[in-house]
């Protein structure tokens, strides 16, 4: 089976690492050329949690030829329309794009190549881009998981059993037969982690740790949760951990332990800090619209209010505009809302 990662930034680069080291060939697809041409000379070396180098293929879209079976889609969702046209001639016949975005992005892809040639798979682990041909795994080796499903119940996807055997060479893949709603969880931490970092500076482990950060993450990530319900989708538990039920709470004893909860639940990932924080430093969009921008317009659909969610992403918002700067100080713009 010919194999394609396209989109090899930070995380595309460590899963083409981890799939080298195990013998499969992945062709790692960049723009950026100084990291294609690093690659191809000294091989993507993983720094951070682990720590090895892997002798990889990578190229440049404009490099592309002839069809895969299976393409890892690890781009950010902005750039999904345009990406997603120049990839569909490139797809084999029963070919199958794997969705690792965040956000909702299997309607997407979907569009794009159909229902029967996409899945989706939740990642939850981090990496951190450090220069050409080198990414530093942020999450420890032991916590590497992916939550792998078939968005669309009933449609059958070819070559989801190699994509699983594939994942499962970097860390432990649980199939989750109700995959949206594994899809909402990983969602509603990336909206409350991801935003808040993204607009602070600070990594996940900070925000968890400081008192407001946490209530402010607490509010976020239950506002999405009721969202996934009033959408017709049951919260799943990821990772084994039933984090819907252990971050929810509707009376102040249950938000008092929730609380309390939270820097534990987020141990494993407290070095991770948000893909969008890079995007903003180099004065870039980020995805802020296709994460918590998804809340917001699910809940508009489900006619549930989201202040939290929708002053992330216009504080991220303002950010890119210039008009704010990346500080903790943003954080305490959420504390009338609380």
């Amino acid at each position: 089976m010919r194999v394609m990662i396209y989109g090899a930034g930070a995380m595309g680069t460590v899963l083409g690492a981890y799939l080298s080291k195990n013998g499969i060939k992945a062709d790692l697809v960049s723009r950026n050329r100084a990291h294609v041409d690093a690659l191809n000379c000294g091989g993507a070396h993983i720094v951070g949690t682990a720590d090895f180098t892997a002798a990889v293929n990578a190229i440049t879209p404009d490099g592309l030829e002839g069809e895969y079976d299976i393409i890892f889609l690890m781009i950010k969702q902005v750039d999904n329309v345009d990406a997603l046209a120049a990839l569909k001639p490139r797809l084999a016949a029963d070919g199958v794009v794997c969705t690792m975005q965040n956000g909702l992005p299997e309607p997407s892809v979907a569009a794009a190549v159909g229902e029967n040639r996409c899945c989706g798979c939740a990642v939850s682990w981090g990496a951190t881009f450090k220069g050409a041909g080198i990414a530093e795994l942020t999450t420890e080796t032991s916590a590497l998981q992916f939550a792998l499903g078939r968005p669309y119940p009933g449609v059958n996807c070819k070559n989801f059993e190699e994509i699983k055997r594939l994942l499962s060479l970097m860390g432990k893949v649980t199939v989750e037969e109700n995959f949206m709603g594994a899809r909402w969880i990983k969602l509603a931490i990336n909206c409350a982690f991801s935003s808040l970092s993204a607009m602070s500076g600070l990594t996940f482990g900070q925000v968890a740790n400081d008192k407001l950060g946490r209530a402010v993450a607490l509010e976020i990530f239950n506002e999405c949760i009721a969202v996934c319900r009033a959408s017709g989708v049951k919260p799943e538990k990821i990772q084994g951990h039933d984090v819907a039920k252990l971050l929810g709470y509707r009376g102040k004893c249950k938000k008092f332990i929730a609380l309390r909860l939270v820097p534990v639940v987020m141990k494993n990932h407290s070095q991770l800090v948000s893909g969008m924080l890079f995007d903003l430093k180099k004065g870039k969009k980020c995805e802020a619209e296709f994460i918590n921008g998804a809340a917001v317009s699910c809940g508009k659909s489900a006619r549930l209010h989201t202040p939290f969610n929708s002053l992330a992403v216009n504080v991220i918002r303002e950010i890119e505009r210039g008009d704010r700067t990346i500080s903790p100080d943003n954080i305490g713009l959420f504390e009338p809302l609380l």
